[in-house]
């Protein structure tokens, strides 16, 4: 009955394991065709092969390694009486063979994971150099991005090796009475004694690699008054953390020595002794010297390592390259400065994107199963002059569907893409308070610069489902009327479906039996995934970290999807982290995505940033120049929003240069609150067209203003540059201490104190209408 039910389990668990490799084999499948459409056939083999590479290599050593314990355990015996109720002898093939089974299941859950670390491995393989040293230890932040973390994963990889090794020993030594505990004392025989004595030296030798790992790691403390070592790391953990690692290559040699010449009490109190230093040297010391030494004299002591701290920051975050001007607060505003910066004047923004997209999906949606997701600002050069021009896709929406509608065809093979987009100019309002479009309608017409050749949108911010193309079944395609066009996808997206085989994968994949049955397939049919822009883009490169806001431009008579890319790390040592968990960022690349035929391009805009250039070894054929980028495209990149918003957010305590004064917090800013519609928040960055201060023409520019910690008053305004050779430039305005400049909650305050407006506001909430204030 037993061996039975042992046979019915066994058999649910191969069945088990047989489902589980082949749907994982299918996914596999699916995605190398994914790869191979799109173009990245290449970087997926990477992925596999570096993935399977370093999984099987940590899963056979550690097996190996179980093996090697189980079978010194084990040799030159036959039988074990194990500690059971049984009382059933095992032979030491048996003991081998179920010990195989279970440091294989150990081995391959082990090897997964570590296969999971393959970038960290490709990343100190691919090093490159900073060419910035830290202040300490003379090695290359580079070391501490790269190397660092790979040298971390190895010695904690080790340390599990050795440790399943030791409790997989000390079991089979403790199950049959080689090891046994005899009162409070520990009575190994000398096979058991010897064995466990090498697996413990070598765990000490780790450890004291482990210190060595930890005294690089000093460069990110906490401890002292700002991020990085500080001087109780430096003049009391470090030193201490040295004599530990010397201590306990000495307790390890006393405990393999203790241990062979069967003298346990002496590899105890070696082993005792060492927790005791710890304590005493790896904590209370620093302590004492925290509170006693550094505490009173904490300005004077830190000032070395709060420099480090300022200047590291700056550069991981970019802030070293600010440049900052003063800008005098005068009120002698005359009409000729109103003309001379008429082009400003006529630029300003009358449209938040927020209400906007409500009146483009009242006006502009056309049928239920449209929806806008986002309004995005970027920028055209019409009849010579720089606009702002606000734009947004049409996208199709399946859950606006009636829930009769959303079946497997109309939601897979008929409503399969969205239509056009919409335009207007940011700075002009119609008479009836509506946008004056350049684009509107379906099919698309407006100025001549956006009539599009391919409005339709298989790519975009609400495409979450696959879609089947070229089926027997007509694609609707916009409505006309009361009845609507259709059309064929004519572009080159999509795996094919005409044999069987792939049919049955992609069906088993989406769970939908109807791709593997549906007539309505033809040896033509291919089948597009992957489709929400974000989705693409963080399945090819998922090391890359991207924008919050992609934005849509038309060019050529196409729509293209840009998002801009970050390279960031959490290891820049002496930087203090973001609240996002990095400490080091760079707008390396730009991704278009053509909304139309899925094209998927990766142009590096950084190629100084080592990040970048480590992954471009790695992944050779995944980037292109920024010169490869058609220029009619590179016009339309912009400063990005996410890192600007991080650069700000650190820029309002690290614009403390002086030591003295970022300890005291003298100059600390803040980033202003606004009313938006009808409550506070804080200010978002904002795009916008005007003339810098000093220069000939206007820009399209990212600003956004500060204020004094807990003050109102503007003190200065960051602008993030997009235009030509002044891309990725930051300028900052500083204004006079000294005189008052109107920060955004002091205008709010006078625009509610004016009582034309306050009148006003009054008699629209009186007539049952919401204001929204933007």
């Amino acid at each position: 009955m037993r061996w039975a039910q042992l046979s019915l389990w066994t058999l649910g668990a191969a069945v088990a394991l047989v489902a589980i490799t082949v749907l994982g084999g299918l996914a596999l499948y699916t995605d190398w065709l994914w790869f191979s459409d799109v173009g990245y056939d290449e970087v997926f083999l990477k992925v596999v092969e570096s993935q399977l590479a370093l999984g099987l290599l940590g899963a056979v050593f550690l097996w190996l390694v179980i093996m090697l314990n189980i079978w010194l355990a084990v040799s030159g015996r036959r039988h074990f009486r194990p500690v059971t109720i049984t009382g059933d002898f095992m032979s030491s093939g048996r003991l081998l063979r179920y010990g195989a089974l279970a440091a294989l299941v150990v081995s391959i859950f082990t090897g997964l994971a570590l296969g999971a670390q393959w970038l960290i491995l490709h990343r100190f393989l691919n090093a490159s150099s900073f060419n910035l040293n830290d202040p300490f230890f003379g090695l290359d932040v580079g070391f501490y991005v790269f190397t660092l973390p790979f040298l971390q994963l190895g010695y904690q990889y080790l340390f599990m090796v050795l440790l399943i090794s030791f409790i997989t020993a000390a079991g089979i030594y403790y199950f049959f009475g080689h090891l046994q505990w005899q009162g409070y004392r520990l009575n190994l025989r000398r096979r058991a004694r010897n064995h466990l004595a090498v697996v413990l030296g070598l765990g000490f030798l780790l450890r004291a690699a482990g210190y060595q790992l930890s005294i690089w790691g000093l460069l990110f403390s906490r401890r002292g008054v700002a991020f990085g070592a500080s001087y109780t790391d430096i003049h009391a953990q470090l030193p201490a953390t040295r004599i530990l690692m010397v201590l306990t290559l000495l307790a390890g040699a006393v405990v393999i020595v203790g241990m062979f010449r069967r003298s346990l009490r002496v590899a105890g109190g070696a082993v005792a002794l060492l927790l005791v230093a710890s304590v005493g040297l790896g904590w209370a010391y620093p302590s004492l010297v925290q509170g006693y030494q550094v505490s009173p004299n904490e300005l004077t002591l830190e000032t070395p390592f709060i420099r480090h701290n300022i200047a590291f920051t700056n550069q991981a975050f970019g802030l070293d390259r600010l440049i900052e001007t003063e800008f005098p607060a005068t009120y002698d505003l005359t009409w000729e400065d109103i003309e001379a910066n008429r082009d400003t004047l006529d630029n300003i923004r009358l449209w938040d994107w927020r209400p906007l997209r409500e009146t483009y999906s009242q006006l502009q949606e056309m049928r239920l199963y449209y929806s806008f997701y986002d309004v995005d600002m970027v920028r055209y050069e019409l009849d010579d002059e720089l606009r702002a021009v606000m734009i947004s896709a049409r996208e199709m929406n399946h859950a606006k569907l009636p829930t009769a509608a959303q079946t497997w065809i109309n939601k897979h093979l008929k409503f399969t893409h969205g239509y056009g987009a919409v335009l207007s100019p940011g700075n002009v309002v119609t008479p009836q308070g509506l946008p004056d479009f350049f684009l509107r309608d379906i099919p698309p017409r407006g100025r001549s610069e956006f009539i599009l050749d391919r409005p339709e949108i298989y790519f975009g911010e609400m495409t979450n489902d696959y879609v089947v193309v070229n089926t027997t079944e007509e694609e609707f395609n916009y409505p006309i009327g009361d009845i609507n066009a259709y059309t064929t996808y004519d572009g080159s997206a999509g795996v094919s479906m005409g044999s069987l085989f792939n049919r049955m994968a992609f069906g088993l994949r989406f769970r939908h039996y109807q791709l593997m049955v549906s007539s309505t397939l033809t040896r033509e049919s291919r089948i597009i995934f992957r489709r929400h822009i974000m989705d693409r883009v963080q399945a090819i490169a998922p090391f890359l970290k991207y924008d919050g806001d992609p934005y849509l431009v038309v060019d050529d008579g196409r729509l293209y999807w840009i998002i801009d890319a970050y390279t960031v790390s959490s290891g820049f040592p002496y930087a203090e982290h973001h609240q996002s968990g990095i400490n080091y960022i760079r707008n390396a690349v730009k991704v278009v995505i053509d909304a139309y035929h899925g094209y998927t391009d990766f142009y590096v805009f950084e190629p100084d940033d080592p990040l970048i250039q480590t992954y471009s070894k790695i992944f050779p054929t995944l980037f292109k120049d920024k010169e490869q980028m058609p220029p009619s495209l590179v016009e339309h990149v912009r400063y990005p929003t996410d890192m600007f918003q991080i650069q700000a957010e650190k820029f309002i305590t690290y614009h403390m240069r002086d030591p003295r004064v970022f300890y005291n917090k003298e100059d600390q800013w803040s980033i202003p609150n606004e009313i938006l519609e009808t409550r506070r928040q804080p200010m978002d960055p904002y795009y916008i067209i005007m003339r810098l201060p000093g220069e000939s023409t206007s820009e399209f520019l990212l600003m956004l203003p500060f204020t004094p910690a807990e003050r109102q008053n503007m003190i200065a305004w960051l602008a993030g540059r997009s235009d030509g050779d002044n891309y990725g430039e930051l300028k900052l305005f500083r204004f006079p201490k000294d005189e008052l400049v109107f920060g955004p909650m002091q205008v709010e305050a006078r625009i509610d104190q004016d009582s034309r407006i306050a009148q006003e506001l009054t008699l629209w909430g009186q007539l049952g209408t919401q204001v929204n204030r933007g």
